[in-house]
């Protein structure tokens, strides 16, 4: 079957309006067009008739993007209907084919903020809900109603429960439970057709006057949902639809605040009443940022199926693909632009979609095409914060790595439980994946089945906001002023106050179990000099003369001096003569092994040679210039 498009479509391709679309279609000048119901449909391969009418010789000039009319973008925008009839809308109404087929019980969808859940939910909603009106003009001209009657029956034919728990962020499980009360009563109080059905009996119409007087207690809120779906299901003789958009920002909230115990105690029981057995829902959508563990809040709940980054279904769906940002960038005349786009907000994979962050590219878009990181400031970091706190001076070290276009290799949780990122620091890798902070570069398979991941930085969006958000996190466990002295040492070529600078800091902030290999040694320095990353190109394990060295730093300004950097440990119980002569060795080899080759032939005229010798958090440094 020839695949068609709207009128709407056509005038967003095409620069001109819908109505001179319609009037193309009426005068037949469109072939293949037809009218179905009352709107025109043309083939989606339909080029623009010429214009015959009268012009002027203004007129006559060729079309630029200043004299064509463009739709706004959606930027902050959640409501389907608003963002489809007035706004540029990128469809991805195939999602609902991609439910109907799979026919899941109850879907939670796990995407990081500002990808677009709530805009797909509220879809979801306006897609199935029965409203009385017909709201299938939202979608006749979409993606969706091309594949058949099949899906179209669905249409419009379900009540629907919906909450949003995106802005329950309050310091108290008082005022967050108050504000559960107002979300129920507010959702309770768009079916205010049951208080007068036959269907349903005076006693759930009386727990029902309760939700909407705020009298019930937080036993009787976790019974909301089993409740109104009974209800919903006697009064229309179909079983509902449930979405619940973002329903982990209360548990990050009560980790943050201090009363996790309490909120997860709730969810638990809400989620529990509500979802499991429930035989009163058709389909259930949930969204959220992280899966929280099913021994955590979704206890004995074996019909969720969980859609995480790492799954291949739905994985288009949440945020931009890369034939969805050149057609913007076509739209908008700016397809020069997108390799510019794909170096600022690409480089997300969720299953084996390539995806763009969807806020970033449509602020990209409304300012001009001026890139700057939109999305750093869009929620807070308090729970990164509490993670790298809690994460260890190697862990910390190689995200500092990650600055230079690094990569760690790392197993993935997707079930994490927030206080157990505290105490398991390496789970901040899953962590920062989940949220958006990290991409998936390669996976393996292992012997037992398992999946290894190694992941990276995504984009230059994400290295500026990993600048800010992490690396000024790590500068509060490692003081500003001792790195700003190890960086001084490391200029000025000043061996003894960098040996010094480097002892304390291993003092105060190493365990000894930490200092185990010369991996840990190595990614706390390559961390210290990230923050130098503005004055030097640094890299790591790269080949130059005759070997590799362990770390340079070459100079991004002419006159500065570049830097060598060998790294060597000395077994358990070795003297500090042992570790001098250690050193001596490291900076013998920088010069045996030619390592000054890649910055000579760069014409830097100076170079500083470090020989670094560590065991425990004894260290020993040499230094020579030339």
């Amino acid at each position: 079957m020839k695949k068609m498009m709207s009128c709407q479509e056509a005038a967003w391709r095409w620069g001109i309006s819908d109505r001179r679309v319609s009037k193309l279609c009426a005068e037949g000048r469109i072939p293949g067009a037809y009218k179905e119901d009352r709107r025109w449909l043309l083939p989606e391969d339909a080029q623009r008739p010429s214009d015959l009418r009268i012009k002027d010789s203004f007129c006559l000039r060729k079309p630029t993007l200043a004299y064509r009319a463009k739709r706004p973008l959606p930027i902050g925008v959640s409501d389907y209907c608003r963002a489809t009839m007035n706004y540029y809308y990128i469809d991805k109404t195939l999602m609902i084919k991609n439910v109907l087929d799979e026919l899941p019980a109850i879907s939670l969808f796990t995407r990081p903020r500002r990808f677009g859940k709530t805009l797909n939910m509220d879809m979801l909603r306006v897609f199935f809900e029965n409203t009385g009106e017909d709201t299938s003009v939202y979608f006749r001209d979409k993606k969706i109603w091309r594949c058949g009657e099949k899906y179209r029956r669905h249409q419009g034919r379900y009540p629907v429960i919906f909450f949003t728990f995106k802005d329950i962020k309050f310091a108290t499980w008082k005022e967050c439970l108050e504000i559960i009360g107002l979300l129920f009563q507010r959702e309770f109080g768009r079916h205010m057709e049951l208080l007068e059905s036959d269907r349903c009996s005076d006693f759930e119409k009386a727990y029902f006057r309760k939700i909407l007087a705020l009298e019930a207690g937080s036993a009787e809120l976790t019974q909301a949902l089993s409740r109104l779906s009974k209800m919903l299901d006697d009064h229309y003789g179909v079983a509902p639809i449930l979405i619940i958009d973002e329903y982990d920002t209360p548990v990050q909230q009560g980790h943050v605040r201090g009363y996790y115990d309490q909120v997860v105690t709730f969810m638990r029981n809400f989620f529990s009443d509500g979802l499991k057995d429930n035989t009163h829902l058709s389909y259930g959508f949930l969204t959220g940022i992280l899966r929280v563990a099913k021994e955590s809040i979704f206890s004995g709940l074996n019909n969720l199926n969980v859609n995480s980054i790492l799954e291949e279904r739905y994985g288009e769906y949440f945020g931009f693909t890369p034939d969805e940002v050149r057609e913007m960038c076509r739209y908008y005349g700016v397809l020069e632009k997108y390799a510019e786009v794909c170096e600022w907000y690409d480089g997300y994979r969720f299953g084996n979609s390539e995806i763009f962050n969807p806020w970033s590219v449509i602020n990209y878009f409304n300012r001009k095409c001026e890139p700057q990181a939109f999305w750093l400031s869009t929620s807070s970091n308090d729970i990164i914060g509490e993670v790298l706190e809690a994460a260890t001076p190697e862990i910390r070290a190689k995200l500092a790595e990650l600055m230079l276009d690094g990569t760690v290799l790392t197993t993935v949780d997707i079930g994490v439980i927030y206080p157990q990122m505290k105490k398991n620091p390496a789970s901040v890798y899953s962590f920062l994946l989940m949220t958006g902070y990290l991409k998936i570069v390669k996976k393996e398979q292992q012997y037992n089945g398992a999946y290894i991941y190694r992941v990276a930085l995504p984009n230059k969006e994400i290295k500026l906001a990993y600048n800010t958000e992490i690396l000024a996190v790590m500068e509060e466990i490692v003081s500003y002023g001792v790195v700003s002295a190890i960086q001084e040492a490391l200029y000025m070529g000043n061996g003894s106050l960098l040996q010094e600078e480097l002892s304390q800091l291993l003092m105060r902030t190493v365990s000894f179990y930490d200092t185990a290999s010369e991996s840990f040694y190595h990614g706390l320095l390559l961390g210290l000099c990230a923050v130098l990353a503005g004055y030097y190109f640094i890299s790591s394990n790269r080949e130059s003369g005759i070997g590799r060295y362990d770390i340079q730093l070459m100079p991004r300004k002419k006159g500065m001096p570049g830097i060598l950097i060998e790294l060597k440990i000395a077994p358990q119980g070795s003297s500090e003569e042992q570790l001098q002569k250690l050193a001596d060795k490291a900076l013998r080899q920088i010069k045996s092994c030619s390592y000054e080759t890649e910055l000579q032939r760069q014409g830097v005229d100076k170079i500083i040679r470090y020989g670094a010798a560590f065991c425990g958090k004894q260290v020993q440094v040499k230094v020579e210039e030339s």
